[in-house]
């Protein structure tokens, strides 16, 4: 018989702190940039927050989900994990960033999370809308997202 665990809620003051440490470790900003023809600018740029645990830690996902108020939950087939995510830009722009703002991360990605409110303040200013915007912008992506690309700057 498993032993049952006795969780203790956190003190509503201690949520943003433990939320910040969760995704220091488990978290990821990122910005993905796909070719769209249908598109003016032929480019499309969607910035991404997301925290994937193994969905038997699920609850930790749906608290980050009821304290954002926002995002969604998925599964990942890909590495069978649960993810949560948000892809709003208002929302990215008005509780994903102030969040981070006022209780940072200690690792090297509060440097990530910078580059990407960056390029999130920059798409609210629509400069995602023109050339150079969009240069600007996959060159902040390419510091942040590490691998292989679908795309080059070159090509735009």
């Amino acid at each position: 018989m498993k032993p049952s665990i006795i969780r203790q809620p956190l003190v509503n003051n201690d949520i943003p702190s433990y939320v910040s440490g969760f995704v220091d470790g488990e978290g990821c900003f990122c910005v993905s940039i796909n070719p769209r023809k249908t598109l003016k600018t032929k480019w499309e740029i969607r910035p991404s927050f997301s925290v994937s645990q193994n969905q038997d830690r699920s609850e930790v996902l749906e608290m980050m989900k009821q304290y954002f108020e926002c995002g969604t939950m998925r599964r990942d087939y890909s590495d069978k994990t649960l993810k949560f995510e948000v892809r709003s830009l208002s929302n990215l722009v008005e509780k994903i960033i102030p969040h981070f703002e006022k209780f940072p991360l200690y690792s090297s990605k509060q440097k990530s999370f910078d580059i990407f409110k960056d390029v999130c303040l920059r798409m609210e200013r629509k400069e995602h809308h023109n050339k150079e915007g969009i240069e600007k912008i996959i060159r902040l992506a390419q510091s942040i997202n590490k691998g292989r690309r679908k795309y080059q700057l070159k090509k735009i």
